[in-house]
Protein backbone atom coordinates (compact mmCIF):
# COMPACT_ATOMS: atom_id res chain seq x y z
CA UNK A 1 0.00 0.00 0.00
CA UNK A 2 1.50 3.73 -1.02
CA UNK A 3 1.10 5.33 2.33
CA UNK A 4 3.10 2.21 4.01
CA UNK A 5 5.71 2.79 1.29
CA UNK A 6 5.55 6.39 1.32
CA UNK A 7 6.86 6.54 4.99
CA UNK A 8 9.84 4.46 4.89
CA UNK A 9 12.15 3.86 7.93
CA UNK A 10 9.04 5.63 10.10
CA UNK A 11 6.99 2.09 9.97
CA UNK A 12 9.54 0.49 11.79
CA UNK A 13 10.84 2.73 14.19
CA UNK A 14 8.23 4.28 16.37
CA UNK A 15 10.47 8.06 17.52
CA UNK A 16 10.67 9.03 13.58
CA UNK A 17 6.98 8.12 13.45
CA UNK A 18 6.42 9.82 16.63
CA UNK A 19 8.78 11.75 18.08
CA UNK A 20 9.80 11.02 22.07
CA UNK A 21 8.54 7.64 21.51
CA UNK A 22 10.70 5.70 24.23
CA UNK A 23 7.62 2.44 24.65
CA UNK A 24 5.04 0.85 22.44
CA UNK A 25 1.75 -0.31 24.15
CA UNK A 26 -0.01 -2.83 22.36
CA UNK A 27 -4.08 -4.21 22.77
CA UNK A 28 -6.12 -6.43 21.01
CA UNK A 29 -9.96 -6.50 21.25
CA UNK A 30 -11.68 -9.49 19.72
CA UNK A 31 -14.83 -8.79 17.24
CA UNK A 32 -16.91 -11.93 17.12
CA UNK A 33 -20.78 -11.01 17.36
CA UNK A 34 -22.42 -11.56 20.53
CA UNK A 35 -24.81 -13.79 18.79
CA UNK A 36 -22.39 -15.50 17.07
CA UNK A 37 -22.83 -19.56 17.09
CA UNK A 38 -20.89 -22.49 18.15
CA UNK A 39 -20.08 -23.84 14.63
CA UNK A 40 -19.56 -20.61 12.79
CA UNK A 41 -16.66 -21.40 10.92
CA UNK A 42 -19.33 -24.35 9.29
CA UNK A 43 -21.62 -21.20 8.83
CA UNK A 44 -19.58 -19.42 6.91
CA UNK A 45 -17.73 -21.68 4.68
CA UNK A 46 -21.72 -22.13 3.87
CA UNK A 47 -22.49 -18.94 2.98
CA UNK A 48 -19.53 -18.92 0.23
CA UNK A 49 -21.91 -22.45 -1.30
CA UNK A 50 -24.66 -19.91 -1.82
CA UNK A 51 -22.83 -18.23 -4.90
CA UNK A 52 -26.19 -15.34 -5.20
CA UNK A 53 -25.37 -14.24 -1.67
CA UNK A 54 -22.31 -11.56 -1.43
CA UNK A 55 -20.57 -11.97 1.29
CA UNK A 56 -18.78 -9.45 3.65
CA UNK A 57 -15.76 -10.56 6.05
CA UNK A 58 -16.80 -10.67 9.44
CA UNK A 59 -14.62 -7.93 10.74
CA UNK A 60 -16.93 -5.54 8.67
CA UNK A 61 -20.19 -6.64 9.51
CA UNK A 62 -21.14 -4.33 12.74
CA UNK A 63 -19.74 -0.79 13.68
CA UNK A 64 -16.04 0.83 11.97
CA UNK A 65 -13.58 -0.84 14.51
CA UNK A 66 -11.18 1.81 13.98
CA UNK A 67 -13.49 4.21 15.66
CA UNK A 68 -14.42 1.71 18.19
CA UNK A 69 -10.77 -0.06 19.41
CA UNK A 70 -9.53 4.01 19.13
CA UNK A 71 -12.17 5.36 21.74
CA UNK A 72 -11.20 2.62 23.81
CA UNK A 73 -7.42 3.34 23.30
CA UNK A 74 -7.52 7.12 24.02
CA UNK A 75 -9.53 6.16 27.45
CA UNK A 76 -7.02 3.91 28.16
CA UNK A 77 -4.34 6.74 27.93
CA UNK A 78 -6.49 9.20 30.09
CA UNK A 79 -6.53 6.16 32.76
CA UNK A 80 -2.99 6.12 32.58
CA UNK A 81 -2.84 9.38 33.05
CA UNK A 82 -5.07 9.44 36.14
CA UNK A 83 -2.19 7.20 37.67
CA UNK A 84 0.69 8.24 36.63
CA UNK A 85 0.10 12.01 35.69
CA UNK A 86 0.35 13.89 31.87
CA UNK A 87 2.85 11.74 29.84
CA UNK A 88 2.66 11.78 25.89
CA UNK A 89 1.16 9.70 23.84
CA UNK A 90 -0.39 8.93 20.71
CA UNK A 91 -2.82 6.07 19.65
CA UNK A 92 -3.26 3.68 16.33
CA UNK A 93 -5.59 1.50 15.07
CA UNK A 94 -4.86 0.36 11.35
CA UNK A 95 -4.56 3.84 11.26
CA UNK A 96 -0.90 4.76 10.26
CA UNK A 97 2.59 3.66 8.53
CA UNK A 98 2.62 1.25 11.50
CA UNK A 99 4.00 -2.02 11.97
CA UNK A 100 1.35 -3.30 14.24
CA UNK A 101 1.54 -7.30 13.38
CA UNK A 102 5.41 -7.59 13.96
CA UNK A 103 4.76 -5.08 17.47
CA UNK A 104 1.91 -7.44 18.52
CA UNK A 105 4.04 -10.69 18.04
CA UNK A 106 7.11 -8.92 19.96
CA UNK A 107 5.22 -7.93 22.68
CA UNK A 108 3.36 -11.44 23.43
CA UNK A 109 0.01 -10.83 22.03
CA UNK A 110 0.31 -14.06 19.77
CA UNK A 111 2.83 -15.34 16.74
CA UNK A 112 2.71 -14.75 13.43
CA UNK A 113 0.50 -17.73 11.79
CA UNK A 114 1.77 -19.03 7.92
CA UNK A 115 -0.99 -16.32 7.26
CA UNK A 116 1.01 -13.31 8.26
CA UNK A 117 -1.64 -12.53 11.23
CA UNK A 118 -1.60 -12.41 14.45
CA UNK A 119 -2.72 -16.05 16.29
CA UNK A 120 -3.18 -16.57 20.08
CA UNK A 121 -3.87 -19.96 22.00
CA UNK A 122 -6.89 -18.73 23.65
CA UNK A 123 -8.46 -16.35 20.91
CA UNK A 124 -7.35 -17.31 17.64
CA UNK A 125 -6.90 -14.27 15.13
CA UNK A 126 -10.36 -12.71 15.16
CA UNK A 127 -9.44 -9.52 17.27
CA UNK A 128 -8.22 -6.12 15.71
CA UNK A 129 -4.64 -4.68 16.93
CA UNK A 130 -3.92 -1.52 18.61
CA UNK A 131 -1.13 0.62 19.64
CA UNK A 132 -0.39 3.13 22.16
CA UNK A 133 3.17 4.84 21.72
CA UNK A 134 4.19 6.67 24.80
CA UNK A 135 7.19 9.14 25.86
CA UNK A 136 7.88 6.55 29.37
CA UNK A 137 9.73 3.67 29.43
CA UNK A 138 7.97 0.40 30.45
CA UNK A 139 9.47 -2.85 30.88
CA UNK A 140 9.63 -5.21 27.77
CA UNK A 141 7.06 -8.02 27.86
CA UNK A 142 8.30 -11.42 26.18
CA UNK A 143 7.42 -12.65 22.94
CA UNK A 144 5.64 -16.38 22.83
CA UNK A 145 6.76 -19.09 21.15
CA UNK A 146 4.53 -20.47 17.78
CA UNK A 147 2.10 -23.37 17.65
CA UNK A 148 1.18 -23.60 13.61
CA UNK A 149 3.50 -26.82 13.38
CA UNK A 150 3.03 -28.75 10.12
CA UNK A 151 -0.43 -27.17 9.30
CA UNK A 152 -0.73 -25.74 6.29
CA UNK A 153 -4.56 -25.23 5.93
CA UNK A 154 -4.53 -21.44 5.38
CA UNK A 155 -2.13 -21.50 2.50
CA UNK A 156 -3.73 -25.12 0.65
CA UNK A 157 -7.44 -22.72 1.10
CA UNK A 158 -6.67 -19.03 -0.56
CA UNK A 159 -8.85 -18.85 -3.50
CA UNK A 160 -5.84 -16.83 -5.22
CA UNK A 161 -2.47 -18.49 -3.29
CA UNK A 162 -1.71 -15.30 -2.48
CA UNK A 163 -0.02 -17.29 0.59
CA UNK A 164 3.08 -17.57 -1.30
CA UNK A 165 5.26 -19.93 0.99
CA UNK A 166 4.69 -19.95 4.93
CA UNK A 167 5.09 -16.47 6.63
CA UNK A 168 4.59 -14.88 2.83
CA UNK A 169 1.45 -12.99 1.50
CA UNK A 170 1.69 -11.42 -1.78
CA UNK A 171 -0.62 -8.66 -1.03
CA UNK A 172 -1.71 -8.19 -4.85
CA UNK A 173 -3.15 -11.15 -4.77
CA UNK A 174 -5.03 -11.00 -1.51
CA UNK A 175 -9.07 -10.78 -1.76
CA UNK A 176 -8.84 -8.69 0.96
CA UNK A 177 -6.59 -6.33 -0.47
CA UNK A 178 -8.21 -6.02 -4.11
CA UNK A 179 -11.81 -5.68 -2.51
CA UNK A 180 -10.65 -2.65 -0.22
CA UNK A 181 -7.22 -0.83 -0.54
CA UNK A 182 -6.75 -1.68 -4.46
CA UNK A 183 -8.59 1.12 -6.17
CA UNK A 184 -8.41 0.38 -9.62
CA UNK A 185 -8.92 -2.69 -12.46
CA UNK A 186 -8.89 -5.91 -10.45
CA UNK A 187 -6.75 -8.44 -12.98
CA UNK A 188 -8.47 -10.23 -15.00
CA UNK A 189 -6.55 -13.49 -13.80
CA UNK A 190 -7.95 -13.30 -10.27
CA UNK A 191 -11.53 -11.99 -10.68
CA UNK A 192 -12.73 -15.80 -11.65
CA UNK A 193 -11.27 -16.59 -8.23
CA UNK A 194 -13.20 -14.44 -5.66
CA UNK A 195 -15.93 -15.91 -6.19
CA UNK A 196 -18.78 -14.22 -4.17
CA UNK A 197 -16.48 -12.17 -1.73
CA UNK A 198 -17.27 -8.71 -2.14
CA UNK A 199 -15.66 -6.95 1.00
CA UNK A 200 -12.38 -8.86 2.23
CA UNK A 201 -11.98 -12.69 2.90
CA UNK A 202 -11.86 -14.70 5.87
CA UNK A 203 -10.85 -18.46 4.37
CA UNK A 204 -7.50 -18.69 6.07
CA UNK A 205 -9.07 -17.89 9.28
CA UNK A 206 -12.02 -20.02 9.15
CA UNK A 207 -10.07 -22.97 8.13
CA UNK A 208 -7.28 -22.35 11.19
CA UNK A 209 -7.85 -24.70 14.00
CA UNK A 210 -7.17 -22.27 16.30
CA UNK A 211 -10.08 -20.33 15.32
CA UNK A 212 -11.96 -22.66 17.03
CA UNK A 213 -11.21 -20.83 20.19
CA UNK A 214 -11.97 -17.15 18.93
CA UNK A 215 -14.04 -14.85 21.51
CA UNK A 216 -17.06 -13.15 21.12
CA UNK A 217 -16.98 -9.75 22.12
CA UNK A 218 -19.66 -8.42 24.26
CA UNK A 219 -20.06 -4.80 22.88
CA UNK A 220 -23.13 -4.26 20.28
CA UNK A 221 -20.99 -2.51 18.32
CA UNK A 222 -19.55 -5.79 16.35
CA UNK A 223 -23.11 -7.48 15.76
CA UNK A 224 -23.70 -7.64 12.33
CA UNK A 225 -25.89 -4.89 10.60
CA UNK A 226 -28.84 -5.67 9.02
CA UNK A 227 -28.10 -5.55 5.06
CA UNK A 228 -24.80 -6.48 5.45
CA UNK A 229 -25.32 -10.70 5.74
CA UNK A 230 -27.57 -12.44 3.81
CA UNK A 231 -28.22 -10.15 1.07
CA UNK A 232 -28.27 -10.81 -2.61
CA UNK A 233 -25.56 -9.71 -4.85
CA UNK A 234 -28.52 -8.34 -7.18
CA UNK A 235 -29.93 -6.57 -4.32
CA UNK A 236 -26.24 -4.66 -3.41
CA UNK A 237 -25.82 -3.97 -6.58
CA UNK A 238 -28.85 -2.01 -7.07
CA UNK A 239 -27.82 0.55 -4.49
CA UNK A 240 -27.69 4.39 -5.27
CA UNK A 241 -24.90 6.23 -3.57
CA UNK A 242 -27.41 7.95 -1.30
CA UNK A 243 -28.26 3.95 -0.65
CA UNK A 244 -24.85 3.15 -0.27
CA UNK A 245 -23.80 5.93 1.67
CA UNK A 246 -26.60 5.38 4.57
CA UNK A 247 -26.37 1.44 4.66
CA UNK A 248 -23.11 1.76 5.23
CA UNK A 249 -22.99 4.96 7.52
CA UNK A 250 -20.52 3.81 10.34
CA UNK A 251 -18.94 0.72 8.54
CA UNK A 252 -15.81 0.33 7.32
CA UNK A 253 -17.36 -0.44 4.18
CA UNK A 254 -18.03 2.72 3.34
CA UNK A 255 -14.26 4.04 3.36
CA UNK A 256 -14.13 2.04 -0.46
CA UNK A 257 -16.75 4.04 -2.06
CA UNK A 258 -20.04 3.89 -3.98
CA UNK A 259 -17.75 2.88 -7.35
CA UNK A 260 -15.35 0.46 -5.74
CA UNK A 261 -18.58 -1.50 -4.39
CA UNK A 262 -20.06 -1.69 -7.42
CA UNK A 263 -17.04 -2.95 -8.94
CA UNK A 264 -16.83 -5.49 -6.36
CA UNK A 265 -20.01 -6.64 -6.59
CA UNK A 266 -19.97 -6.67 -10.46
CA UNK A 267 -17.31 -9.21 -10.28
CA UNK A 268 -19.20 -11.57 -7.94
CA UNK A 269 -22.02 -11.25 -10.65
CA UNK A 270 -19.92 -12.58 -13.33
CA UNK A 271 -18.99 -15.63 -11.66
CA UNK A 272 -22.62 -15.77 -11.44
CA UNK A 273 -22.74 -15.83 -15.04
CA UNK A 274 -19.91 -18.11 -15.61
CA UNK A 275 -21.82 -20.76 -13.09
CA UNK A 276 -24.62 -20.43 -15.38
CA UNK A 277 -27.04 -18.33 -13.62
CA UNK A 278 -29.36 -16.02 -16.21
CA UNK A 279 -30.31 -13.47 -13.69
CA UNK A 280 -27.25 -12.11 -12.85
CA UNK A 281 -27.03 -11.05 -16.37
CA UNK A 282 -30.18 -8.73 -16.26
CA UNK A 283 -28.55 -7.09 -12.76
CA UNK A 284 -25.48 -6.20 -15.07
CA UNK A 285 -27.47 -4.98 -17.69
CA UNK A 286 -28.68 -2.15 -15.59
CA UNK A 287 -25.40 -0.38 -15.32
CA UNK A 288 -23.79 -1.15 -18.89
CA UNK A 289 -23.54 3.03 -18.69
CA UNK A 290 -22.86 3.44 -15.62
CA UNK A 291 -21.05 7.24 -15.51
CA UNK A 292 -17.78 4.84 -13.84
CA UNK A 293 -15.59 3.83 -16.49
CA UNK A 294 -14.35 1.38 -13.82
CA UNK A 295 -17.36 0.11 -13.23
CA UNK A 296 -18.69 -0.15 -17.18
CA UNK A 297 -15.41 -2.45 -17.47
CA UNK A 298 -16.27 -4.91 -14.92
CA UNK A 299 -19.55 -4.83 -16.22
CA UNK A 300 -18.34 -5.63 -19.95
CA UNK A 301 -15.86 -8.15 -18.57
CA UNK A 302 -18.95 -10.01 -16.25
CA UNK A 303 -21.16 -10.18 -18.72
CA UNK A 304 -18.94 -11.84 -21.31
CA UNK A 305 -18.11 -14.97 -18.63
CA UNK A 306 -21.05 -16.32 -20.92
CA UNK A 307 -18.72 -17.39 -23.37
CA UNK A 308 -16.47 -19.00 -20.67
CA UNK A 309 -19.21 -21.58 -19.72
CA UNK A 310 -19.26 -25.13 -19.54
CA UNK A 311 -21.96 -27.85 -20.27
CA UNK A 312 -23.45 -29.10 -17.09
CA UNK A 313 -21.27 -26.57 -14.80
CA UNK A 314 -23.61 -26.28 -11.82
CA UNK A 315 -24.53 -23.40 -10.06
CA UNK A 316 -21.85 -23.36 -7.81
CA UNK A 317 -18.45 -25.62 -7.72
CA UNK A 318 -19.05 -27.77 -4.74
CA UNK A 319 -15.92 -27.21 -2.46
CA UNK A 320 -14.92 -29.97 0.44
CA UNK A 321 -13.58 -28.08 3.21
CA UNK A 322 -11.41 -29.05 6.30
CA UNK A 323 -13.30 -31.34 8.85
CA UNK A 324 -13.28 -28.82 11.38
CA UNK A 325 -14.97 -30.77 14.30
Amino acid sequence: MHYMAAHGTRRARPAELVPGTVSVITARMDYLPRATPDDWQAVEFARLERPSEGIVSMYARGRDYHKVLRSRLARLGERIAEEIGPFGHRAFTDSAPVLEAELASRSGQGWRGKHTLILDRQAGSMFFLGEIYVDIALPASEPVTPHCGSCSACIDICPTQAIIAPYRLDARRCISYLTIEHAGSIPLELRPLMGNRIYGCDDCQLVCPWNKFAQRNALPDFDAREGLTGRQLGELFAWSEDEFLRLTEGSPIRRIGHERWLRNVAVALGNQVRAGNDAALGFLATRVEDASALVREHVVWAMDQVSERRPGLPESNPVTWPDLT
